[in-house]
């Protein structure tokens, strides 16, 4: 059991926790047809669209209620009511996202009466459906933020039903915020590798996996989880949960539909890999595909090929809990070892990592941490780079935000395919920071140069 120690810092000094409503919004943004609407201030919504902007490097469909200091006091029902109404009118979405901020929380937003007022006031627009979040920025962090989103549209979009199983070769996956699009693009071809037909909820694969349209342009979101498949859920053979933090939403799902479901921590271990591919050939009682097993040859190959370069390695991590668990376990079962894990906010999965401590706390305690035990290696977002150059030694970006890579998105980290990428990744930092050792020359050794001998016995020959 791993001690959690909660950094008591005034202030974050190098912040590596990103806000609820963004996670939140993410989560929205993995449905098709969809409008996030942050109930907010104009530039925290800014500032959140050009957060993604920079990570996926896509046009993000994302828009507020533009509370100011006078509605801030007074009362902001009716710019949500206006927002809605204006979303609704100019660009027809199926779903909107209804997101509290610290702002509004704070205010006192009351969205289920203001709901009921828009409802009452705009009935032309009883099609729409719109899902409310509570997520101020005071708690938690963007995966908490992601699975209250997700928790919130099993809510109201999953009706209760007793047709659990109807649709055999039907299978939910309910995927975490560690996962990138990548990640889900993997999975989802592993599942039809089996014959059987996901519904990924959301699906950022699908839909921030960075592709054109033949529209050009659209003010919503590009794909994703269409409203009609996500009704259906309750007729699916199973559900596939990847993440701790997902464990409630999971629950209200199960409760709902009495779809069984099966959970996992994360797809990086071997026996982690193993496990969920043979759950999907139970469910659809097929043997498993020889592309399959060639993958899970190559990583076991891979495996033994990159154990040289990370065993015994001291290494610190630095996520959001899910993420940081599938690391931690990833890198500690390849015979790394995990000398600092700092994790942006507490969550129950922590206390169960197998290192002495987990800090809550930000990237200054991951540096001083990775100095003070002698890290070889960095693993964490971008604003890491900095501690990286000051502590002279690799880093490796995961998480939210990768700002200054391209194509961090569409990295695959899970999966037999994914996890043997991910060695050759690490092994190939680890390599670039080893310097050659010389060659052992005796103390009698002659220094005589050879290219002169030749060139005077040549001259002689000549004369």
């Amino acid at each position: 059991m791993a001690e959690i120690v909660i950094s008591n810092k005034a202030l974050a000094v190098n912040p590596l926790k990103v806000s609820q409503p963004v996670g939140a919004s993410l989560a929205f943004l993995g449905l098709a047809r969809t409008m996030p609407l942050e109930h907010g201030a104009r530039g925290c919504t800014s500032f959140n669209k050009l957060f993604f902007m920079r990570h996926f490097r896509e046009p993000i469909a994302l828009q507020t209620t533009a509370m100011d200091q006078i509605i801030t006091v007074i009362g902001a029902d009716g710019n949500v009511i206006e927002a809605l109404r204006t979303i609704a009118e100019k660009n027809q979405p199926e779903i909107v996202g209804l997101i509290t901020t610290g702002l509004s929380e704070t205010q006192g937003a009351d969205m289920v009466s203001t709901l009921k007022q828009f409802r009452k006031t705009h009935t032309q627009y009883d099609d729409m459906i719109v899902v409310p979040v509570s997520a101020t920025d005071t708690l938690g962090c963007l995966e908490s933020g992601f699975a209250l989103a997700v928790q919130a549209i099993i809510s109201h979009m999953i009706p209760e039903s007793k047709k659990a199983g109807s649709c055999p070769r039907q299978v939910n996956i309910l995927p975490s915020s560690m996962l990138t699009p990548g990640d889900i693009e993997v999975i989802k071809e592993w599942v039809t590798a089996f014959g059987l037909h996901p519904i990924v909820l959301p699906d950022i694969g699908d839909s921030l996996d960075g592709h054109l349209i033949e529209a050009g342009y659209s003010t919503l979101t590009y794909g994703g989880t269409p409203q009609s498949l996500i009704a259906c859920m309750g007729e699916s053979a199973a559900t596939l949960v990847i993440g701790p933090s997902l464990q409630r939403a999971a629950d209200l799902l199960k409760a709902r539909t009495g779809v069984p479901d099966y959970r996992f921590d994360g797809l990086m271990g071997l026996e982690e890999c193993d496990t969920f591919t043979q759950i999907l050939s139970d469910i659809s009682g097929r043997p498993v595909p020889e592309s399959i097993e060639r993958q899970r040859a190559q990583l076991q190959d891979a495996m033994v090929d990159c154990h040289f370069y990370l065993g015994g390695v001291p290494v610190a991590v630095a996520a959001d809990g899910d993420l940081l668990g599938m690391l931690t376990r990833f890198l500690i079962g390849m015979g790394a070892e995990v000398v600092a894990a700092v994790a942006s906010s507490n969550a129950p999965s922590l206390a169960g990592l197998p290192v002495d401590k987990v800090v809550i706390g930000d990237l200054e305690d991951l540096e001083n941490l990775a100095r003070k035990y002698q890290a070889q290696l960095l693993l964490t977002n971008s604003h890491g780079a900095e501690a990286s150059a000051r502590l002279e030694i690799p880093l490796m970006r995961v998480g939210y935000p990768l700002y200054d890579v391209v194509g961090a998105y569409a990295h695959a980290w899970v999966g037999y395919r994914g996890v043997r990428q991910t060695l050759f990744d690490l092994s190939n930092l680890l390599a670039s920071q080893r310097k050659e050792i010389p060659p052992y020359r005796s103390l009698y050794w002659q220094d005589t140069p050879r290219a002169t001998e030749i060139t005077g016995a040549a001259a002689h020959c000549i004369s």
